[in-house]
């Protein structure tokens, strides 16, 4: 009987030590009412640097971060840190919460979880200068080539494995660094998503750049959620993909999306 006692409170007071380990964590998730996001600032019609503010970022997904915020009933400040490189070390060290659009890869999961629900679908395609074009239609197409991309960008783990094994692709610091280097002849093309290549290329006055119609992957873009975040729990991580359901049941990306296209039209006009 005293050896069963014995055991019943060595089991009670070790369930007690664990209810006082897990009170603070319990408690700081509870007390999370706000979050910080960033993503790619070279990113148009999605996400680019608002002109009259340098800490901000404008676009489709920053009118996303306001919806999903609304959505979630917690403030989100979405703010420019850095290039896409620096906002990835960010999301990794944990010092932002969530980033505004990412494509799924395996290397990603180590630092950060994906709503389950994407927000929207891209299409990246192979740029080329007019004049020297040459046949695409396969990856395998691009393995004579020397191409250029940006550095930390993804393409779907899929083609980012081909990539890595059998082209000869060149990483830059930034979209319009790429494209400018594409214009002089500095490689044979560019692989890069379509609206913000149309865009950049519109902005920058490039001719002569041509996007070829097939494209190299169609992607989803995600919400992602840092492992580092202290808000990072079941319960949010279950509202925003809660939020990205409703968002595809009521297509509310496409108004985002338009709106944002707009916005870079007209400050486009204005001038860089």
């Amino acid at each position: 009987m005293r050896t069963a006692l014995r055991h019943l409170l060595i089991r009670l007071l070790g369930l007690a030590a664990l209810a006082l380990c897990m009170a603070p964590a319990q408690a700081q998730a509870s007390n999370c009412r706000s979050l910080v996001a960033s993503g790619n600032p070279q990113y148009p019609p999605y996400l680019w640097r608002d002109p009259e503010n340098d800490n901000r970022l404008i676009g489709a997904n920053a009118e996303l971060m306001e919806w999903l915020g609304n959505e979630i009933g917690l403030t989100i400040e979405l703010r420019h840190i850095g290039n896409w490189a620096r906002v990835q070390e960010e999301m990794r060290a944990g010092r932002i919460d969530l980033i505004a659009g990412a494509f799924f890869t395996l290397p990603r999961t180590e630092y950060m979880d994906y709503a389950h629900l994407p927000f929207r679908e891209t299409r990246s395609v192979v740029i080329q200068r007019e004049g020297q074009t040459f046949p695409f239609q396969r990856w395998d197409d691009l393995i004579p080539k020397k191409g250029l991309t940006v550095i930390n960008n993804s393409f779907g783990q899929t083609f980012d494995r081909f990539a890595a094994e059998s082209l000869s692709l060149s990483k830059v610091g930034s979209l319009d660094q790429a494209l400018q280097m594409l214009e002089r002849g500095r490689a044979d093309y560019l692989v890069y998503e379509d609206s913000p290549a149309e865009a950049f290329i519109a902005r920058l006055g490039i001719k002569g750049l041509r996007l070829l119609p097939t494209p190299i992957a169609q992607e989803q873009l995600y919400i992602t959620i840092s492992h580092r975040s202290d808000c990072n729990t079941p319960e949010l991580r279950g509202a925003i993909t809660r939020a990205m359901f409703k968002l595809r049941q009521n297509k509310l990306m496409n108004s985002f999306v338009d709106h944002a296209v707009q916005l870079w039209k007209q400050q486009e006009r204005k001038g860089p």
